[in-house]
């Protein structure tokens, strides 16, 4: 048999394996595990005389660069595929740079879908690197090291160790510090609704009208107003003015983008943008499916383009026609167009196969998988559907030149409705209840008067959907960032979560007071949305990478040295972040502090009360010993456990992970394992058929040696003869000792006797 001439470098060995199923075995396919080669963690690397930068093998990888090596050195073509965007492009370059392949040996190929029909026209039409492409990916991986590297060092010295700053994640953060702020300073403004129940007077039936106005629409502020509406009306007949009766049309939501998806996921599935990607990522490269082998399920996930292909619009088209009936159809292609300014590489996110719908694959994924995967593919289908259809009626009442007014509308057909309905972010409009048939003429008597005082709502903190959707109005970031800068302001305690809602933390505020009075550039969102727009003109070709650089560079240096200066001496101190939690020495609210294993509660009266206390988490479930609260503890080291709130007088700790879920046998709490992954609950009650053992609940089993060493004696470490030599040594002359103290004890007891 012939070896394989074709080597394929792809990112991830799931990706691998899927391409590997497509091709011959002309081909043989491996996986980088991502970069290969980037800037040095230690050290700037980047020469600031020509922003230069200097790459090197990322650490721990130097197995898999030989490995690569010398595949490429047995290959005739080297078919680099790894993702098709910015950074897979980058990731394509620095491959072809770190095996030394020639111009003539290395093909880039990219897949916007893994489908066997895709895989094979990529690759019998390869192409060559895009460098602008590189380059743009380059400029921002420097800009990004420019402001972490130089801009984070200062927030150690002004004000805490191990602090951060990005080029975006710190707009991100000036967002939701803003939208605090915003809350804060909002000063509610009272308005009132006055309705009225109308009874029909010829015929059976009543019905709610809202004041409206008199010639025009307007708002009630105080109850004055109000009053002297009642007073008007009151114990007079009502006359109908206006019925209108409509019908209206609601159209599909568009396919997903990165950044709808990451929003409607939020929305419906509770998934983090983090999270969402990670799934999407998984889809994409390729699942098993159960007699359909190794299948990438939906397209490219990272993507602001509507645009989907004919061949897509056309599967959709049969599907739905033969599924629902040809009056769930659109009638032709519904086609979408894509916001200006978008990056139009790429289709939308859709499934590579429509007719294998969530049903049919959900034996094969992860609950996970499916949720999403179900998501992806009913909102494809829902945009190539018939509009849905309301029946809307309007009617208009008159009492004493008051003007009141009575709504509802009703579904006659469903539509794209039949499979996917979007999400919303604000309250939903309600439809009214349904209204006699009326007719103009007709009289309705007063049979009840309600009036309501409101005050107007400051607006809403920021959940991750709506940061994601503010960040993509503003031009702040691209699809390809938005999950990592919504996760990297929470990991670095800038922005919590309070009920599903973003925060900012007393360190996030005074960090960005800092960024706002000191670096008006980084900070500023036009800023930031401009230099995105500088980074696409340098993909497109039109401007030079070093020159965005140097631009940015000049005025970012200046900022950073007026900074120190305007700092010198100055700490910034963090608000200490005050709970309900008392001190039960002294009796007074517990603060938040930083210690070595993370946040720990204070008493603030230290030093005369030295009081200290872990924060605890309660978690879902009850304890299976007790029935009490489990909470979520940290051991020494920082790991985290679960025990009883009950402590020692119960005894139950896991390191499992408590899920809200009941076992349908027993009804005892269900647990599952820690970490990532496939999170599947299991019950850990022991006389439950449903019980399953720890050894079969997917955690990483030790070696026999190893276990064995843990029993009795760990393994020695390896040493060298003269270390070794020198232990024997210290051995016998401890012993020696050791016999001479005893003889010299022995010897004076024996002496007093």
């Amino acid at each position: 048999m012939a070896k394989p001439s074709n080597l394929v470098i792809v990112e991830s060995p799931s990706k691998a394996k899927t391409i590997g199923k497509y091709l011959g075995s002309d081909y043989v396919v491996k996986a980088s595990m991502g970069h290969l080669r980037d800037l040095p963690k230690s050290t700037m690397g980047v020469d600031f005389e020509n922003f230069e930068p200097h790459y090197i093998p990322v650490k721990g990888k130097e197995d898999l660069i030989k490995e690569l090596r010398a595949a490429a050195a047995k290959a005739d073509k080297v078919y680099l595929a790894t993702d098709p965007d910015r950074e897979g492009e980058a990731i394509s370059w620095h491959l072809k740079e770190l095996l030394g392949l020639s111009d003539e040996k290395a093909h880039r190929v990219t897949f916007n879908e893994i489908t066997q029909r895709v895989v094979s026209e990529s690759i019998a039409a390869p192409r060559d690197i895009d460098y602008d492409l590189v380059d743009a990916q380059q400029a921002r991986r420097i800009l990004d090291r420019i402001v972490g590297y130089q801009l984070s060092p200062l927030l150690w010295k002004k004000v805490r160790r191990g602090l951060s700053a990005g080029r975006v994640q710190s707009v991100a953060t000036r967002l939701v510090v803003d939208r605090e702020n915003e809350i804060r300073a909002f000063v509610p403004k009272e308005y009132w609704s006055l309705d009225v129940t109308l009874n029909r007077l010829e015929k059976p039936g009543s019905f709610v009208a809202h004041y409206y106005g008199e010639t025009k629409k307007r708002e009630l502020e105080n109850e004055l107003q109000v009053d002297e509406i009642i007073h008007d009306i009151e114990g007079k007949l009502f006359t109908v003015t206006n019925v209108k009766k409509t019908q209206k049309k609601r159209s599909a939501a568009p396919p997903f983008t990165t950044s709808t998806l990451q929003q409607e996921a939020s929305r419906k599935l509770n998934m983090t943008p983090k999270r969402t990607m990670a799934i999407a990522q998984q889809l994409y490269e390729g699942v098993d499916v159960a007699g359909e082998g190794t299948l990438g399920l939906i397209t490219y996930m990272r993507t602001d383009s509507l645009r989907l292909s004919d061949e897509a619009m056309d599967a959709a088209a049969a599907f739905i026609r033969h599924r629902y009936g040809d009056a769930y159809y659109y009638g032709k292609h519904h086609v979408f167009k894509t916001k200006s300014g978008a990056q139009d590489a790429h289709e939308a996110i859709r499934p590579t196969h429509v007719e294998l719908d969530p049903e049919r694959v959900q034996s094969s994924l992860t609950r996970e998988q499916y949720r999403l995967y179900k998501l992806i593919w009913s909102r494809f289908l829902a945009s190539q559907m018939a509009n849905a259809v309301y029946d809307a009626v309007s009617i208009d009442t008159e009492c004493e030149g008051h003007g009141f007014r009575s709504t509802h509308s009703s579904l006659s057909f469903p539509g794209f409705i039949a499979v996917y309905e979007e999400g919303r972010d604000d309250e939903a409009e309600t439809n009214g209840s349904p209204l006699p048939d009326l007719q103009v003429g007709e009289k309705a008597s007063i049979a009840k008067i309600d009036k309501q005082q409101h005050f107007t709502q400051p607006p809403a903190r920021y959940t991750e959907a709506t940061l994601v959707k503010a960040m993509e109005e503003k031009g702040v970031g691209r699809p390809s960032t938005y999950a990592s800068i919504v996760s990297t302001i929470q990991d670095r305690e800038y922005v919590n979560k309070v009920d599903k809602r973003l925060a900012p933390t007393p360190l996030g505020e005074v960090v960005n007071g800092l960024m706002m009075e000191r670096f008006t550039d980084i900070i500023d969102v036009e800023f930031t949305a401009g230099m995105e727009s500088k980074l696409d003109d340098v993909e497109a070709g039109n401007r030079h990478w070093k020159d965005v650089l140097a631009d940015f560079y000049a005025g970012f240096s200046k900022e950073l040295s007026d900074a120190e200066a305007a700092l010198e001496g100055v700490r910034l101190k963090v608000p200490e972040e005050v709970t309900e939690e008392i001190c039960e020495v002294c009796g007074k609210n517990m603060v938040i502090k930083m210690g070595r294993f993370g946040k720990f509660l204070a008493c603030p009266g230290w030093p005369e009360c030295t009081n200290t206390r872990p924060i605890v988490e309660k978690m879902p479930g009850r304890c299976p010993k007790c029935g009490s609260t489990i909470l979520k503890r940290k051991s020494k080291r920082g790991y985290a456990y679960y025990a009883c709130e009950r402590g020692a007088d119960c005894g139950f700790m896991t390191w499992d992970v408590p899920t809200a879920e009941d076992c349908p046998s027993c009804g005892m709490t269900m647990f599952k394992k820690s970490g990532r992954g496939r999170m599947k609950p299991f019950c850990t009650n022991e006389s439950c058929e449903k019980f399953l053992p720890e050894d079969k609940r997917g955690y990483y089993k030790k070696p026999a040696e190893a276990a064995a060493g843990e029993e009795g004696e760990k393994p020695a470490k390896k040493t060298s003869a003269k270390k070794t030599a020198a232990k024997k040594t210290t051995g016998k002359k401890t012993a020696a000792k050791k016999t001479a103290a005893k003889k010299t004890t022995t010897r004076k007891k024996k002496e007093e006797a």
